[in-house]
């Protein structure tokens, strides 16, 4: 019987692998990575950084698709075993909420999340400069665009999948017009989708390790478990090579979002393989979606490596929170806004 649990459905036919044997590490990879390679439709270059979701009796996805002519945008795409994805050609048309046509000039690293039988998607648009876009969708036919939550400047936008205290609940990370060398995560909720406030800082970069020394930002759509609210995040580090993309998780009180529990010390995974170290943007992984079976604690992870690929990991919810808590630390400025 597993210490810690996840609270939700059972996905009984996520993707798994179990852990190699005499592998050492709480996070593992799937063995026929990446799951999408160079040129994976007509238009598109790369995909890479997107999100899924298990719909009906198979899988859903929002895909960054970087064209041949260098812009992203988002494309939507449908599995049936969340492995092999059939991507659309034809980028994600939107609509403003008259219905008029709202097509973004760019669109790239989105989230996807299900709240009380919509589908919200946030993603990284152009107003004004690099900003947060929300969208939602019943039908995945029909893409309305919402008001934009935030002003410039501003990325990584995450959902919790259900409202907390009756508020929707986004984390964020507030940047700068360029390729944002710092970065702290953020807080703020909203009644309705329109007005933001109560913002709150939860998790700063930095700490005695020098992965997430530079900035860091919300991935995947946290989990909720017994032990808190579980999120995979990633933290930057610059090298004399450039900037390096790893994971860390966390746990977040489950009525207090903005109050950080524990905090992984050292990174659980970082960019080792060749899909990860050696791509358009070498040695990237970059969190941004998970399906889980409440059933066993089973987390299937999907992440972008290396801003060319997608790729899959795997971890099991027990014994991950167990080494977050025996492995934590709290950096200077975590939740000092609660406190």
């Amino acid at each position: 019987m597993s210490n810690s649990t996840i609270i939700g459905d059972a996905l009984p036919n996520i993707p798994w692998q179990d852990k190699p044997t005499g592998f050492e590490g709480i996070i593992w990879r799937h063995d026929a990575n990446p799951i999408i390679n160079w040129n994976p439709t007509k238009k598109s270059a790369r995909i890479f950084n997107s999100a899924v979701v298990c719909h009906g009796d198979g899988y859903l996805g929002i895909f960054r698709a970087d064209h041949k002519s260098g812009r992203p945008q988002l494309h939507l795409g449908r599995s049936k075993d969340a492995l092999s994805w059939d991507i659309e050609e034809e980028e994600i048309h939107w609509v403003d909420e008259q219905g008029k046509p709202y097509q973004p000039s760019y669109s790239y690293d989105p989230r996807l999340v299900e709240i009380e039988g919509t589908y919200y998607i946030i993603w990284c648009t152009d107003f004004g400069g690099a900003a947060l876009g929300v969208g939602s969708t019943k039908d995945f036919k029909t893409f309305v665009r919402l008001e934009n939550p935030f002003i410039p400047f501003n990325r990584n936008g995450v959902l919790f999948p259900k409202k907390i205290n009756g508020n929707f609940i986004m984390l964020s990370r507030p940047s700068d017009s360029g390729h944002t060398p710092f970065g702290d995560i953020f807080l703020s909720e909203s009644p309705d989708l329109v007005y933001w406030g109560k913002h709150r800082r939860v998790m700063t970069s930095g700490g005695s390790g020098w992965w997430q020394s530079l900035k860091i930002g919300a991935g995947a759509v946290p989990i909720e478990t017994s032990e808190g609210w579980l999120l995979f995040y990633h933290g930057v580090t610059g090298t004399c090579n450039g900037f390096v993309y790893s994971f860390g998780a966390a746990l977040l009180d489950l009525e207090c979002p903005s109050k950080v529990l524990y905090r992984t010390r050292d990174y659980i995974l970082t960019p080792e393989m060749p899909y990860e170290t050696t791509g358009f943007v070498p040695n990237v992984t970059f969190p941004c979606a998970t399906l889980q079976d409440a059933a066993t604690g089973r987390i299937t992870i999907y992440y972008g490596a290396a801003d060319t690929y997608v790729a899959v990991a795997y971890t099991q919810v027990d014994e991950l929170i167990s080494y977050i808590k025996n492995n934590s630390e709290l950096v200077s400025g975590d939740e000092e806004e609660y406190r």
